[in-house]
Parts: C-alpha cells; structure tokens; sequence
C-alpha cells in the first residue's frame, strides 16, 4: 500500500484560489454570471477591490494615475498566495505590458486579449467583431495593446437603455431586462455584417448575456468568463483517476 505524505507544504496566506481578480471599486448589481459575483465561478477565485479605481476613471478617462495602485494591487494578490491575475475590465489592457513585468506570475487583463487566437480559428474570409461597454473610450490605444488590428468591426452598448449608463455611472440599481435587450442588439448589429465569425465581449459584466447573445445571432462568443477558464485550467490542471484493467 502506498502511504501519502503527511508533510503538508507551506508558504502562501490563502490555498486553493489560484486566479486573483482586480476589480474595480463599483456599486452597481453583480448578477450571477458577472465576473464579480463570486457565484458564477466553478472554481474558488481571489478578490482584490483596487480603492478608487471607479467605471467611470477605467473606462472614460483611461485610468489615469492608477498604474501603481493596480500593481501595488497586483502584488498583494501573488502574496497572498494567487498562481495567476486577472481584472474585471478589458480597458485595463493598456495595462498588460507593465503588470506583467511587475509580477512573477501570469497576467491576464483583458477578453480582448484573445483577438489573434480567435481569428485564427475562422474561415477564411471570417473576422471576430468586438462587442464593448463604450466605443467612444475604446481607442486605438487599448487595441494596439491587446494586439487587435485598428480597423476592427466594433459594436457597443452604449447611448442604449440601460446596460451602458448603469455600469459607467455606477448606479445601485439595473434593469436586468433592459439590460439584456441592449447587448443583444449591439450583437445584432455587428451580426449583420456577413464578414463577422465570431463576437468578443470586451466588457466582463457582459458575460450574464452571452447565452442571449449567441442565440440571438447564431455566433460563437467569447468573454473572459471562458477566458479565465482556461487560464484556471492552466495553473491548476485537472487530476484524472487511473484505471487500471
């Protein structure tokens, strides 16, 4: 019979989370399916609120000043044990090149991030669109960083009912229903491009939508909900049983 060690190793604060979330400091509704809402995850996850980094600062004004409080954020994360870092906004792409030197673990910061890979995957002739939470602040900047070509098809939410305005203002209230309705029809929108295989959502409190989304155009969907799936499966790789016949 083989015995287990008994030595237990050590060296971390917090075990078994090995994804850390930056997240904004926000008051609006965290529904199931948010990435902030610690429920919509199948695997335990690690929080980090970077104080003062409001919607409205990330997004709008381009997060200025708040460099050093995100990698200060960043680093209280890996020293509380975390194996990889992820954030709750795909703005913060403009922030990948330098959190990343910053940490001696991986950085994922934006769903945007997956542009080259999904590309790769279409036919010929096929391109992802980019679905976003504001594309009057989606600037050249942000694609270059996450390495989208500048004449990309995007569509977005906003100066619609209720999705856009609810999260960039951060209101303590949102119509789920409205909320809904508009990121089905920005899908649409870009939907009705032929060129358009699939549909990117830069926006993470997007992801409760998704299975609306893809029925309502038919288009694969990618959002950070799947992306950080897979880099959980990266730094904590799944233990299969062994059979033996």
């Amino acid at each position: 019979m083989t015995h287990l060690n008994p030595i237990a190793q050590g060296g971390k604060s917090i075990y078994g989370a090995a994804v850390g979330i930056l997240m904004l400091e926000a008051r609006f509704p965290r529904i199931p399916g948010d990435m902030g809402n610690a429920l919509s995850w199948p695997f335990p996850v690690h929080y980090k609120v970077v104080r003062g980094a409001s919607p409205d600062l990330v997004v709008r004004r381009r997060a200025e000043n708040m460099l050093n409080p995100f990698i200060d954020a960043a680093r209280e994360l890996v020293a509380d044990g975390v194996d990889g870092i992820t954030t709750n906004c795909g703005f913060l792409a403009l922030f990948q090149a330098e959190l990343a030197a910053a940490v001696p673990v991986p950085v994922l910061t934006s769903s945007l991030m997956q542009w080259d890979m999904v590309a790769r995957l279409l036919p010929n002739g096929k391109r992802p669109g980019i679905m976003t939470v504001s594309a009057s602040s989606l600037s050249p900047d942000h694609l270059i960083a996450a390495g989208i070509p500048k004449d990309a098809s995007i569509s977005t939410t906003e100066g619609r009912r209720e999705f856009s305005r609810a999260i960039l203002d951060n209101e303590a209230e949102m119509n789920i229903d409205l909320a809904r309705e508009d990121n089905i029809d920005a899908a649409k929108e870009l939907a009705a491009d032929p060129s358009i295989g699939a549909i990117i959502l830069e926006c993470t409190n997007m992801i409760p939508y998704a299975a609306d989304i893809r029925h309502a155009t038919g288009l694969p969907i990618f959002s950070i909900y799947q992306f950080v799936t897979w880099f959980q499966a990266s730094l904590t790789p799944p233990r299969f049983p062994h059979h033996h016949n």
